[in-house]
């Protein structure tokens, strides 16, 4: 009845959620975390136990992983980076018949996800706009340069007019060029729980105040025009599983919404959503491993307000 994190780094909150999951049903079982470089990883020193994994690239990860949960007695594994999912979700049904749940979604949705090209022609068969993809032979400026690929906004670059446009963004094949979308509309990232049937059951958007290093450090719940154009769209969509978080462009004055990103993982300001009652760790507990059902939960805390803080994680290590 073990839990696994992967490549937890400093996801010592989502760790200590599923660490009070586990007590709170009274079961007996570890929370456990697996990292690269897990003596510098805070959530890996805060877990019941962690473990060293090849990185996720490397040839030798599929079996590796495969025996830490078997000599671990793993039942369920927590995916939490984008470079995962594509190897996860084919490691899925192998690992199910050893009884090993991997918390992922379908291939055929992971890959859309991962291509920022396929991700726009997703929003867009649930009636969500997407900002325009432009042509690199007929740029409109100002535009947005980004990796159709890329995750934690590495390699993204706002480009306001043909000076700034450099040789090596036309000359990497894996930029794109999108519509720039100005200061009217603000950035939501919302943490959607679908069940195990692929249900959607929850819906917690929240405003992005503040990034740092791709991951929101200020940031606040809204149940406004966002949550009621998102909802009756994403309750469309098949094949996700688990948490999945959505990024979104929204303009309160107008109500357009345009579509940005979809992540079938927990992001790194799950913690928000959480402390406003949408405790998915909770849910995937009682789902998996008590078998209960989840039903459609509304009853979060609107306008909370996230302001996060540096914290330390302090270990004696030898020489």
């Amino acid at each position: 009845m073990n839990i696994l994190i992967l490549s937890a780094g400093r996801r010592v909150e989502l760790l200590k959620n599923f660490q009070t999951a586990m007590i709170n049903h009274g079961l007996d079982g570890k929370v456990l975390a697996a990292d690269a470089v897990p003596q510098w990883s805070a959530a890996c020193h805060v877990a019941d136990g962690h473990f060293t994994l090849p990185r996720v690239t490397s040839g030798g990860y599929a079996q590796a992983l495969h025996k830490l949960c078997l000599d671990q007695q793993v039942r369920l594994v927590i995916p939490t980076i984008d470079t995962e999912l594509p190897v996860l979700c084919s490691l899925r049904e192998d690992f199910a018949r050893d009884g090993i749940i991997v918390l992922i979604s379908s291939c055929d949705l992971v890959m859309s996800c991962r291509d920022k090209r396929k991700t726009g022609q997703l929003f867009q068969s649930i009636d969500i706009p997407y900002p325009t993809i432009y042509a690199r032979s007929s740029l409109t400026f100002p535009c947005f340069c980004k990796p159709y690929d890329g995750s934690s906004s590495i390699g993204t670059a706002i480009i306001r007019g043909k000076n700034e446009l450099t040789h090596n963004m036309l000359a990497n094949e894996k930029n794109i060029f999108m519509e720039f979308i100005g200061p009217e509309y603000r950035e939501y990232t919302v943490d959607g729980y679908y069940d195990r049937y692929g249900t959607l059951q929850c819906l917690v958007p929240r405003e992005r105040i503040e990034v740092r290093a791709g991951e929101v450090s200020k940031g606040i719940t809204r149940k406004h025009f966002v949550y009621e154009f998102l909802w009756p769209r994403l309750s469309k969509l098949k094949g996700f599983r688990g948490c999945c978080t959505i990024q979104v462009f929204g303009n309160p004055q107008s109500g357009d919404i345009k579509g940005l990103e979809i992540n079938p993982r927990f992001g790194g300001g799950f913690p928000l959503s959480s402390a406003a009652g949408a405790d998915y760790p909770d849910w995937l507990v009682r789902e998996y491993f008590l078998q209960q059902e989840i039903g459609k939960f509304e009853d979060w805390t609107e306008n909370l307000l996230m302001l996060r803080y540096d914290a330390k994680v302090v270990v004696h290590v030898p020489d």
